[in-house]
């Protein structure tokens, strides 16, 4: 992070986390404090040797975590990621469009699994099927890899269908609330705004997948899975980068199951402010990132939008 970004987030989050000296004591500086917690969060390092390095206590550095993701989710989240509006909604479908000629898609959903210790509560509840202990964190990108919606927390041993059905996305989405109503013939059939998805999500008039790879696929649904998927790995990138650049994601967390959720949305809006700002990233970093699970293809689950995948894939073999 460059210095004028890094001062940038301290005047963010100087009105939260800035404190006064008293008769009793000195304060730790604001600047110190940001950049604890940013140490925190790009190495995932103990507190223990955190306070070594800047000749802290441990609970001083615990404090510094805690006060800086409080202060994180109340003006930085708010800010760096909130739902588009209609201007926005337009500027993204126009850079998909012009990226990878998918017209009316503003962004493209998955999940990613943060590793943690076992809780001392429905431990069990946190065993995903890779057999390590996780919550999820599920976001939405645009076609820059800025994440534009988070949803974190979830059980791992949860299937992705089944967290995306239990956020407030799903729920505006589903009742037509969620975008604004722009339309748009697509193969000859009236699409609105779309976001992609893998297979383990169900299809819907709002989220489009690539057809399964049943052996039976037609020239037409080659061309179309290749889009879809050439588009949608920008999401994949977007976890990759933010893994890549903070490594707390990446370890077994130390911190109870509330901090890591609160830490996972800091770094999301750490992200993009980071890409946003044109801070540099090294692509060394992502070979790192934590291993993923495989899709689970979604079983069973009720679809709609049929109409608007075979227009899109007629679409894009014009």
């Amino acid at each position: 992070m460059s210095e004028e970004t890094y001062t940038y987030l301290c005047n963010k989050l100087r009105p939260a986390m800035e404190r006064q000296d008293t008769t009793f004591r000195v304060c730790i500086p604001l600047k110190k404090r940001v950049a604890i917690a940013l140490w925190k969060f790009a190495t995932g390092s103990e507190y223990r040797s955190i306070g070594h390095i800047f000749g802290v206590s441990n609970t001083t550095v615990c404090r510094c975590v805690r006060d800086f993701c409080a202060a994180a989710e109340a003006l930085l989240v708010p800010e760096l990621i909130c739902s588009p509006d209609r201007q926005k909604f337009a500027e993204m479908a126009a850079y998909t469009e012009n990226r990878w000629g998918l017209p009316q898609c503003v962004g493209a959903i998955d999940g990613s699994h943060i590793p943690i210790l076992a809780p001392q509560e429905y431990h069990c509840d946190y065993f995903n099927r890779k057999g390590w202990h996780s919550i999820i964190l599920q976001g939405v990108v645009d076609g820059k890899g800025h994440f534009w919606n988070v949803f974190a927390g979830m059980p791992g041993s949860m299937h992705d269908a089944r967290v995306l059905r239990l956020s407030s996305l799903w729920e505006l989405a589903s009742r037509g609330n969620y975008f604004p109503p722009c339309t748009r013939d697509i193969g000859g059939v009236n699409a609105g705004y779309y976001m992609l998805g893998d297979n383990a999500y169900s299809l819907q008039s709002w989220l489009l997948k690539p057809f399964p790879a049943t052996g039976r696929l037609t020239a037409e649904h080659v061309v179309y899975n290749k889009t879809i998927c050439s588009a949608r790995v920008v999401v994949e990138n977007a976890f990759g980068r933010l893994k890549g650049r903070w490594r707390c994601l990446m370890k077994r967390n130390d911190c109870d199951v509330k901090l890591v959720k609160s830490m996972v949305l800091t770094c999301c809006a750490l992200h993009n402010l980071c890409e946003s700002h044109g801070e540099t990233y090294d692509d060394g970093w992502d070979a790192a990132a934590a291993a993923e699970p495989g899709v689970v293809v979604a079983q069973g689950a009720e679809e709609e939008g049929t109409d608007i995948k075979e227009g899109l894939m007629r679409y894009l073999n014009i």
